[in-house]
């Protein structure tokens, strides 16, 4: 059974100062172990975790996310007890609140990885990041070899047997999600969607279009030559 003794929630952030108090305390309402990662901000964002009553791992300089979900993913394998590891933003993006639904999709499916899905109503999504979405899930799911309709989204969980697979990734910035996703379908496990409200506040986005678009495409045509050989 899982509920929320076995599955660790691990929230990787940077200068999110004003929302991870809030965000962090919330999932401890749903989690009981609750791990924050601060990749190196250097406002408020170490204390303000720490103040919500969470687990909290500075890295010194900032590294990128997926180097921020690497190093949690690393102190969450070492905890007993644990099956699933749960991932969330710090800026308010993805609700507490809905975690439940994940567990309630892990018992039903027995899926090894579970990814949120905002693309069943975006009408609170921005034109152009629906747009992006939709297409980059769609050149994802054929590398996948299965539907992944929002490869984009970060909520997600992982269970424990392909954590060691998810910290050898070798990339550390945003795209390190997307080979999560490569990396569990060509083990053969299947992702399950898991709807989830589209939540978008004053945030601002830290990924850059142009840099991260030709990240992108870099990526796919490595994913390419990799299925090639």
């Amino acid at each position: 059974m899982i509920d929320r003794t076995n599955v660790a929630a691990l929230i990787p952030c940077y200068f999110e100062s004003k929302r991870i108090r809030e965000v962090a305390a919330r999932v401890k309402q749903q989690l009981d172990l609750v791990l924050v990662v601060d990749d190196g901000s250097t406002d408020a964002t170490e204390s303000e975790a720490r103040a919500a009553g969470v687990e909290v791992i500075r890295h010194t300089v900032n590294q990128g996310k997926g180097a921020a979900i690497k190093t949690g993913l690393r102190a969450l394998a070492e905890r007993p007890g644990i099956e699933y590891v749960l991932i969330l933003d710090g800026d308010g993006q993805h609700a507490p609140e809905e975690i439940s639904r994940f567990l309630d999709k892990a018992n039903e499916t027995k899926a090894p990885m579970l990814v949120g899905n905002r693309m069943t109503d975006t009408r609170a999504m921005p034109f152009v990041r629906k747009v992006t979405n939709g297409f980059m899930s769609s050149q994802i799911s054929k590398v996948c070899g299965q539907e992944v309709p929002d490869s984009q989204c970060g909520f997600r969980m992982i269970h424990c047997d392909l954590l060691n697979a998810m910290v050898e990734i070798v990339t550390t910035k945003f795209d390190y999600e997307t080979e999560q996703l490569v990396v569990a379908s060509r083990r053969g496990c299947r992702i399950a969607a898991v709807p989830i409200s589209t939540i978008y506040g004053d945030e601002k986005s830290k990924i850059h279009p142009v840099r991260d678009s030709i990240r992108f495409y870099e990526m796919m045509q490595r994913f390419k030559r990799e299925a090639r050989k």
